[in-house]
């Protein structure tokens, strides 16, 4: 039975059959003092009524009449009283009521009479100091009589409660059921299972949500496999590049002046290799919210002069034309140097895979409005509008462009989106005047930092 009422339907059917048991309860307590007060106020008209009667009879002089009338009235549970010369013909009635009558008033009102709540009414009689008082009890055990009344509509509350409270519960139930199967097929691989959008609001919102969530699922899980394959296809190449060079070392088929090249070449395919590697890493522990920044006050114009130094190498011989624009004065901003000169390399390492020798390669960095601005643009082939919807996305544009022309893991934009995230600041594709692809990354300005144009 615990076990039943811990289900919807169990308190479906607790919470119905409570609130019948509640309603009759509140029922019995309204109506117990009306039914009551009502059918006292009825004795009371009544028994007004009776004295207009009894005053019209009793004026008959005859003693046999006058004891037919007192009879019937005490048949009704009626008490007479009668008053000659303000005299009361016995005991019992208030004092009061017997000086209002002598009077000449008429009597209506609730007082005790002989120990017993009574309604008394009387007229006066002909005469002097003469008139008739009825008493009649007030009504008693009605609220018992109620109450007795009650227990057949609490017995038919709580049967209506619980069949109301069953079917309630299979209709609300149903569509829960339905998505825990639903979510039980979905963990166990299903990723096309979808809920039918049928019910009350809420079940379609829940069958809405549970369609989005297998959708989204089954596109994460499609991206994560064309990832897990880019990142096995670059991992495979410098490996394979390495274990041909070390096979050729071991046979002695490298020998002499070619064994600095081959050792070059392993060199250069190892740390490819490591840059990959790192590159996961660090993606994973953006993603976690696990990588520590050292936010400092940087220069972005010295920042920049110093990535152009270095790449101004790589891009001497048979690589792009390489330029840097930078402003007279300093934009000076807070963030990581480091994070942000790997973002730096990031780009030009895309760049320098796809733009073809002698042709534009700039990076420029300038005041902002609401930060310092740096962009990396390139005369290479660039993006195409539906390529900057989706350039941040991790392996999305090695999966259009893999044979197409070179590419990278598909790391690279990803880890350069969340560190420039993590860092505050925005990043954005688009296409450069240069007639290739645009990079810009706006880094927020820190308290009292210049914004110098």
């Amino acid at each position: 039975m615990r076990d039943f009422f811990r289900t919807l339907t169990g308190r479906a059917v607790l919470v119905t059959a409570a609130t019948a048991v509640v309603a009759v309860i509140v029922t019995a307590m309204v109506a117990v003092p009306i039914a009551i007060r009502s059918v006292n106020t009825q004795i009371r008209t009544e028994l007004m009524d009776k004295t207009v009667l009894a005053v019209e009879l009793l004026t008959d002089e005859r003693p046999a009449a006058r004891k037919r009338i007192a009879d019937r009235l005490r048949a009704q549970d009626v008490e007479i009283y009668l008053i000659r010369n303000g005299r009361v013909d016995r005991e019992g009635l208030p004092p009061r009521v017997v000086r209002r009558i002598t009077a000449g008033q008429t009597v209506d009102l609730r007082a005790p009479v002989g120990g017993r709540a009574s309604f008394i009414a009387g007229r006066p009689l002909p005469g002097v100091s003469s008139g008739v008082v009825l008493t009649r009890g007030v009504a008693s055990g009605i609220g018992l009589r109620v109450l007795r009344g009650v227990w057949v509509a609490l017995v038919a509350g709580l049967l209506g409660g619980i069949l109301a409270g069953a079917l309630l519960a299979r209709f609300m139930a149903r569509p829960i059921g339905l998505a825990a199967a639903a979510a039980g097929r979905l963990s166990a691989g299903d990723r096309s299972v979808r809920i039918t959008r049928a019910g009350p609001a809420e079940a379609v919102r829940l069958a809405d949500a549970f369609n989005h969530l297998a959708a989204a699922l089954q596109t994460s899980e499609g991206r994560e496999r064309d990832f897990l394959l880019s990142v096995s296809h670059e991992l495979r190449t410098p490996l394979a590049t390495i274990r041909g060079y070390a096979e050729a070392l071991a046979d002695r088929v490298i020998a002499g002046d070619d064994t600095a090249a081959a050792g070059s070449t392993v060199l250069a395919e190892a740390q490819r290799l490591d840059r990959l590697i790192s590159d996961l890493l660090v993606l994973s522990r953006l993603e976690a919210a696990d990588l520590p920044l050292d936010v400092t006050d940087v220069d972005l114009v010295e920042l920049i002069q110093q990535a152009g130094q270095a790449w101004a190498a790589r891009c001497a011989e048979g690589g792009p034309s390489l330029t840097v624009e930078v402003p007279a004065g300093p934009v000076t901003v807070g963030t990581d140097p480091g994070r942000i000169r790997q973002v730096l390399d990031g780009l030009c390492e895309n760049a320098l895979r796809v733009v073809p020798a002698g042709a534009p390669l700039v990076l420029a960095v300038r005041a902002g409005e609401h930060g310092g601005i740096i962009e990396v643009r390139d005369g290479g082939p660039g993006f195409t509008d539906d390529d900057l919807a989706v350039a941040f996305e991790r392996g999305e544009l090695n999966r259009r462009y893999r044979g197409v022309r070179k590419v990278g893991s598909g790391l690279g934009l990803a880890l350069a989106a969340r560190l420039v995230t993590r860092l505050g600041g925005r990043i954005s594709a688009g296409h450069a005047p240069e007639g290739g692809a645009m990079f810009t990354v706006e880094l927020p300005y820190g308290p009292g930092q210049n914004r110098e144009p």
